[in-house]
Formats: C-alpha cells, structure tokens, sequence
C-alpha cells in the first residue's frame, strides 16, 4: 500500500476529528479509510488512536507518527512533479488570492521575476483581505498572514512577518510617546479588522504582553491604516514590509523598539494537494524559494529587528 497515500489518510483522520469526515473529505469510502489506518497502525506495530463512538485521541506513539507523516508528505510535496525539461514551455493559468499590502509590497516584485523565468504561465492575482473559499472560488493558492491557521487547511509556510509599532510625528508632538505597551491604552491606536477593542501582542526577553487597544478608527486592511497613520490619526501595528520606507525617511517614528510585536506566519494555502497543476506547483515551489533566497525580502523581512 502506498505510504504517502496512507499517511495522507492519516493526517486527515486526525485533523477531520474522525474517520468518516475523512472520508467525506477525500471523498473516499469509510472502508478505505479504514483500510489505510490499519495499514498504518501495521506498520508502527501499535495502535495509533484511541477510538470510542464519540471521539477519538492519539496515543503516544500515533502523536509521534503523525508528526512524522506531515514532515512525509511536506517532503513529498517538495519533490518536482513530472514536467516539461525546459521551464519556458511549462504554461497554465494560476489564480492566487491575497491581502493588499502583500500584494503591493512584496507580491509585485515577486510575481514579476516569477513571470520573467515562466513567460507561457499566466497569473490571476485577486486583492482581498476576506478568508474565501479556494474551492468555489477556483484559487489554486491563498496567501495569508496568520497565527491562526484551521486544522484541517493544507498549508505550505513561506516566511515570518514582522511587525511593527509606529506613528507620525505630528501624532507624536500631540499626544507624547509611550515608552511601554502598558502606555497604547492611553492612545488612538487604529484596529485591525474589526470596531471595538483588539489585543495588540508583544515579547520582551522571556515576558509577554497582551495589551488591549482601541481608537475611532478600524479597517480589515492594514494598507487603509497606514496611510491613516501618515496622516497623524493615531498609532498603528503595521507590517515591517510594508513601513520600512516611512521609516527611513522620518516619515513615521517606531515606537517601543525594547519589545517585539509578537510575529505571524505567511502561509501559502491550497485547495488540495492531490492533482496540482504543474503550473501551481512551479508557482508554489518558486515561492517558496524566493522567500528563503531574495535579497528583495530580506531587506523588507525586519529579521534584523528580532
């Protein structure tokens, strides 16, 4: 029996929560399922779940398989799929979803030189910051920024995003500078994603903070609070990536820079591993490697901030 497949079933039995929603969800029967955990608990020579009618558990050794069975199946999606011998005859259409700011100021350089090495494949970049459903949707690839990621999406991770805590300077003659997170509370700090009250995260050595902020000002895209930042409108959590040139020109200040803004991963989120496209493939591994080698995200990573 096919172990990559096996594994496969296994992961999805346990991020499912049961056998028969991994069925459903690989559109499998509940037999072969079945079959393939059994292949698997075989293999290790014990059992791998604990299972009742209700609910099921990982045993110790079944926690051990199944960390070994992602590492198995990221490996095997590292591999280069069956392909053309010369990149500029791969072609395809490849739909990719992602957030404004990425898209403007990282995705644009880094699908341009992707274009320029795979000339015959054709990219639709879509602009939302609203989680979509790749499926009815048609988008091969979602790339999203995120700490949070659903059990059960199939994710490749690409980078970490930095962030940082910064304001203008008129801002900063008004309303003085705070000089500990404790401090935002006091201030206009412009929320993310929703009205209200948001908890803004920070490291310092071994300590961490959550410090619940607010301000008259929220938006579910990071680009609308910043140009409400230049503005002098209040403090904002931005993205390292996409303020560093404020930074430099004096445009913005950053603020508390003895504590670091808890990081967020950047994952590339798909629709199924099954069956990818060579086109979506080649896109998703040149991804990968352009956010581990370009100069261009290095200098926008804020790596050095950490």
């Amino acid at each position: 029996m096919d172990k990559i497949k096996a594994s496969e079933v296994f992961v999805t039995i346990v991020k499912q929560g049961s056998m028969i929603k991994a069925a459903d969800y690989l559109n499998m029967s509940r037999a072969m399922v079945t079959r393939y955990l059994l292949e698997m608990e075989e293999w290790a020579g014990v059992r791998l779940l604990h299972r009742t009618t209700r609910q099921q558990s990982l045993t110790s050794v079944g926690e051990r398989v199944y960390q070994q069975s992602l590492e198995l199946l990221e490996l095997a999606e590292s591999i280069p799929a069956s392909t053309p011998k010369e990149r500029h005859q791969i072609s395809g259409l490849v739909r990719i979803t992602s957030s404004q700011s990425l898209a403007n100021s990282i995705l644009s350089v880094a699908i341009s030189e992707f274009m320029q090495q795979y000339p015959l494949i054709a990219v639709d970049l879509q602009i939302t910051n609203q989680t979509v459903n790749l499926i009815e949707e048609r988008i091969d690839i979602a790339l999203r920024i995120t700490n949070h990621l659903e059990p059960n999406l199939i994710a490749r991770s690409l980078a970490t995003c930095i962030s940082v805590v910064c304001a203008s300077k008129d801002y900063l003659e008004k309303e003085g500078i705070p000089q500990s997170p404790d401090e935002l509370v006091h201030h206009q700090c412009l929320t993310y994603r929703f009205f209200g009250r948001s908890l803004w995260e920070f490291i310092q050595g071994d300590e961490h903070y959550s410090v619940p902020v607010g301000g008259n000002l929220s938006a579910n895209e990071s680009v609308v609070l910043l140009q409400a930042t230049l503005k002098g409108m209040g403090i904002s959590l931005q993205p390292y990536y996409s303020v560093k040139p404020y930074l430099e020109n004096n445009e913005l200040i950053q603020l508390l820079t003895h504590y670091q803004a808890k990081p967020m991963g950047i994952y590339a989120v798909l629709a199924s591993r099954q069956n990818m496209p060579v086109a979506v493939r080649t896109l998703l591994d040149f991804l990968v490697e352009w956010f581990a080698s370009s100069s261009y995200w290095s200098a926008l990573s804020g790596e050095s901030l950490r």
